[in-house]
Order: C-alpha cells, then sequence, then structure tokens
C-alpha cells in the first residue's frame, strides 16, 4: 500500500473517533480539604479561602473551596494506573485515536497546551467525573519534531448531579520520529567535530510577550532584571501580570546582584539538542534577591556540580539575536 493510501486510510479512521464521547471517569475521592491544603502549599498559595474555614465562611461562598486549577486532579488515575470504581472504560468500539496513530508510526508525543474553563467553584462534598471525546485533529503537519497530527480533546467535568462544572481542551502532538542511523559509536574525534559544530548552532529562542519583554531587553542590555510588584514590592520569576501576594497589577523592575545558589540542578543527556554539548547541565539558581530561575551551567564538568555551591551570573551573548544569563561557579 502506499504512502498515500496509507494516509487516506489513516485519516478515515482517525475522523470516526472526532466526537465519540466516552467515560464517565470517576474520583477516587469527593472535593475534600487535605487535598485542597496539599495543592495549596505545594504550590505556594496563600489564599484564605482554600484552607481558612473561619475566613472562607465570612464570604460570600460561605465555605472553603476548592483551587479552581486542581479541577483536573480529583479525576486523575491512582499511583498505580487504576481508574476509580464506577468509571466507564473505553471499549473496542470507541478506539483512542492516539492508539490508531501509533499503528501507523506516529509513536512520538508531545503536550503543546492545556486551557481550563470553569463554570462553578467546587467545595468539599462535590463528586466529580469527567467524560472525554476527541475535538478536532489538525491536517497532517511538518514541525521541527517530525511530521504528526495535532489533536484536541475536550475534557467536560460534572459533578454529582450531572451538571458541568469544567472543560478542559488537552492539545497533543503526535509524530514520526526521525530514524537512528544505529551507526557505531562515534571516535573521540568525531564526538569533538560533533561538539564543535554544535557551538555552531543556533539555540531555541524565547517566548518573549508583553510580561516578559522587560527582562529580555534588560539582558541585552546586560542587566539581570526581577519583575516587583509596587503595590506591596514582592519581587517574582517567572514574571506575571498579577502580583500573587497581593493581587495588584502594578509592576515594575529591578536589577539582580547576579549572586545565588543551586538550589536544584540536572545533567540533560536525552534529546540530544545540536546547539548544546553533552551532557548540559542545567540549574535552578536561587539569588540572593530571593527569587529562583533555571538556567544554564558555564565553566564545571557536570559531575562536579554541587547543590549549594555559589555561582554568579554571566551575560552571555549567545548569537546576534539572543542573550542569556548563563551561571558559573564562584571560586571559594
Amino acid at each position: 500500500m502506499t504512502d498515500q493510501n496509507n494516509n487516506k486510510e489513516l485519516e478515515a479512521r482517525m475522523a470516526e473517533t472526532v466526537g465519540v464521547r466516552v467515560g464517565p471517569h470517576r474520583s477516587w475521592d469527593p472535593v475534600n480539604q487535605p487535598m485542597i491544603r496539599h495543592w495549596a502549599q505545594a504550590m505556594g498559595d496563600q489564599n484564605p479561602m482554600y484552607t481558612d474555614a473561619e475566613y472562607a465562611a465570612k464570604s460570600s461562598e460561605g465555605s472553603t473551596i476548592a483551587p479552581p486549577t486542581m479541577l483536573q486532579a480529583w479525576t486523575m488515575r491512582g499511583v498505580t494506573g487504576q481508574h476509580a470504581p464506577g468509571t466507564k472504560e473505553r471499549t473496542e468500539a470507541q478506539p483512542y485515536v492516539l492508539n490508531i496513530l501509533d499503528e501507523y508510526g506516529f509513536v512520538g508525543v508531545v503536550a503543546v497546551n492545556c486551557d481550563q474553563e470553569y463554570f462553578r467553584t467546587l467545595k468539599p462534598g462535590d463528586d466529580i467525573s469527567h467524560y472525554m471525546e476527541i475535538e478536532s485533529i489538525s491536517e497532517r503537519k511538518d514541525t521541527a519534531l517530525g511530521s504528526g497530527y495535532f489533536v484536541t480533546e475536550l475534557w467536560t467535568f460534572v459533578d454529582q448531579n450531572e451538571e458541568k462544572v469544567g472543560e478542559m481542551r488537552f492539545r497533543l502532538l503526535k509524530f514520526i520520529p526521525p530514524k537512528s542511523d544505529n551507526k557505531p559509536k562515534a571516535s573521540s574525534a568525531d564526538q569533538q567535530n560533533k561538539s564543535a559544530k554544535a557551538k555552531k548552532a543556533v539555540r531555541p529562542r524565547p517566548g518573549i510577550n508583553r510580561d516578559n519583554r522587560f527582562f529580555w531587553d534588560g539582558l541585552k542590555e546586560g542587566k539581570l532584571l526581577i519583575q516587583r510588584c509596587k503595590s506591596c514590592e514582592t519581587l517574582r520569576h517567572p514574571p506575571s501580570p498579577m502580583c500573587p501576594s497581593c493581587r495588584s497589577l502594578e509592576r515594575d523592575a529591578v536589577e539582580a546582584s547576579g549572586n545565588g545558589v543551586i538550589h536544584s540542578f540536572v545533567n540533560l543527556h536525552h534529546p540530544a539538542l545540536p546547539a548544546f554539548d553533552e551532557p548540559n547541565p542545567i540549574a535552578l539558581v536561587e539569588l540572593e534577591e530571593g527569587t529562583r530561575l533555571v538556567a544554564g551551567l558555564v565553566g564545571i564538568e557536570p559531575e562536579d556540580v554541587k547543590i549549594g555551591m555559589s555561582v554568579k551570573a554571566e551575560i552571555t551573548q549567545c548569537d546576534e539575536e539572543l542573550t542569556l544569563a548563563l551561571f558559573r561557579p564562584v571560586e571559594a
């Protein structure tokens, strides 16, 4: 069968899955205060409506509520991968489009984006379920990762009365990964040549918007800037339109000293990125001003990186268009 016939067959099979509703997927537990508290603490969200019963009782809600962004958490499978009792599993007559794509070689997958919409607040005692359907499938697209299809899933969340409380659109890219060459391991000379070529490759460009443009403009001027709330003077990173402490929309920026310590780190081995040496040490740096940012490390072997190590920012022009803050260890 030709590739063209394969594509027609695949797209016909995929089209049959669009709009087919599957579910419900039940929750293991009703909305409950302990899980709300764990979420709020993990996210650093101190909104008293989530955890302060006395405060919430005086509000228009009359009781504590769940953070809206917990919507998906209530119906997630357990750590063993099991669905909650009462879940209606997908049948053979309801094939999953991602499995169909696997059959045709589109085995690569990457999440693209997730949008949620909330129709009412959830409170302890609410019993949440969700239904899922494929809302749309794009035409075949050629991307930097490979040729593939963008699949949009629509998740509809309902309460114990089957009333809709929220929606989530989850978009993924299913693609054909590049073929590996299965060649013998390169010699040290070949690896050096590869490293030299990598240094000539262009680094990925950041996503710049109105909220973070000041940060990238500052780097071009040789400054490492931190966003500051003009109302309560709380520093925050990454940049955002609203202060998480006082909810003010007024903001400016202050210049950081560039001094910090490594709070956490990872040596990236896979996937191989042509613009970087391998392995690629990446750190979560806690600046002395208190905020943290993710950045590359220079001037150190990956095996020598340690948590708590003092580092200093170096504003580095990587190419004609891109300037980054990289961090170098401070000699004791």
